[in-house]
């Protein structure tokens, strides 16, 4: 890889986030009202809640229902969130979730019309938006020189852009071959996310030139980081929004050298998050990392009572089962987890 790649690649990530690199980034979710609009007085209050700890934001995630969301949806959202971007001072990565290259390579196209702004430069210039994010195009056969060419194509945009490995939609994996192969011929691929647990591109090795490297597998939070002798750089996970104090807590903990601490807060979220997702696989509707930090997020919303609120609603328009929340409360309460009030304005 050439050092000039490498250099460029730097000075990108510095001008996106000249306060630092974020370690802990979230796909927030898409929250709806009884008459299965999207809620966004729910959402500011939801997100001016992390906004303490979490600076950076991938919109839509597939937390987000980002997979499932109409363009029209996906605009009302992303309007939303630059308002409240400005508001907190949060970047935000914005996420073109689609199943082949070319539509996703649209949707980057359209959305820099839209947001007004002709090239990288402006984009960081008048935005708060730190680039787009794609996915492998989907399919369980195809070729790693066939992922190539096509995120090579969206890459020639030249504008910032992060891959997202998600084989549990894509049915693939990207090769840590073809990353590094990526990562050395474009300089705006500066984010590598991976939540298939396998981790195979970061612990392959293959030198990546300075990609910002963020789990999004949930799970073992301690171990995982560079500061702990891991292999990523930070966490891009669904479950930072229930549990954003918390992962920033096992950050700090890393970072001033309290493993015990780090690694006894880990096993708890784990604990939570294992469980939830075990409830909900078998819901037939809507999709699995939404459904389990909708049903957790549940009681960071409204506090211990929060099985006494109607469930929230999924995209179908559906709630999740009563029984699910009620798995989630446990779950919390047995990990000493649960919040002692909820952020939305007490309930009369």
């Amino acid at each position: 890889m050439s050092k000039a790649v490498k250099e460029k690649r730097c000075a990108l990530i510095t001008s996106l986030f000249p306060e630092g690199t974020p370690q802990l980034w979230c796909p927030p979710l898409t929250h709806y009202t009884e008459e299965g609009d999207i809620d966004f007085a729910r959402m500011e209050a939801h997100l001016g809640y992390m906004s303490k700890w979490v600076k950076a934001y991938l919109i839509p995630g597939t937390a987000g229902d980002g997979w499932e969301l109409s363009e029209e949806e996906i605009r009302q959202i992303l309007t939303f969130d630059l308002d409240m971007a400005d508001k907190l001072n949060i970047r935000i990565l914005v996420g073109a979730l689609r199943t082949d290259a070319e539509t996703a390579r649209q949707s980057i196209i359209d959305t820099l019309a839209w947001l007004g702004v002709g090239d990288s430069e402006e984009l960081l210039e008048k935005t708060k938006v730190c680039g787009f994010t794609v996915c492998a195009p989907t399919g369980s056969d195809i070729p790693q020189g066939q992922i190539y060419a096509a995120l090579a194509e969206i890459l020639k945009l030249k504008v910032p852009v992060a891959l997202y490995q998600l084989p549990q939609v894509t049915g693939n994996e990207i090769s840590a071959e073809t990353v590094a192969k990526l990562a050395a011929e474009f300089s705006n691929f500066y984010l590598f996310k991976d939540s298939s647990g396998y981790d195979r591109v970061a612990l392959s090795g293959l030198e990546l030139g300075g990609v910002y490297l963020v789990r999004g597998a949930e799970g073992d939070y301690s171990k995982w980081l560079h500061i702990n002798n891991g292999s990523y750089d930070g966490f891009l996970l669904g479950s930072v929004n229930c549990f954003a104090k918390e992962l920033n807590s096992i950050i700090h903990n890393l970072s001033s050298g309290d493993i015990d601490a780090a690694q006894g807060l880990s096993q708890r979220i784990t604990a939570v998050v294992d469980e939830v997702f075990k409830s909900v696989g078998d819901l037939s509707t809507g999709n699995l990392f939404s459904n389990a930090y909708k049903a957790i997020d549940h009681y960071f919303a409204y506090g211990p009572e929060a099985a006494n609120v109607a469930p929230p609603r999924i995209h179908s328009g559906k709630r999740l089962p009563t029984e699910i929340i009620k798995i989630a409360g446990d779950a919390l309460r047995r990990s000493a987890l649960m919040p002692s009030k909820g952020y939305l304005p007490a309930r009369n």
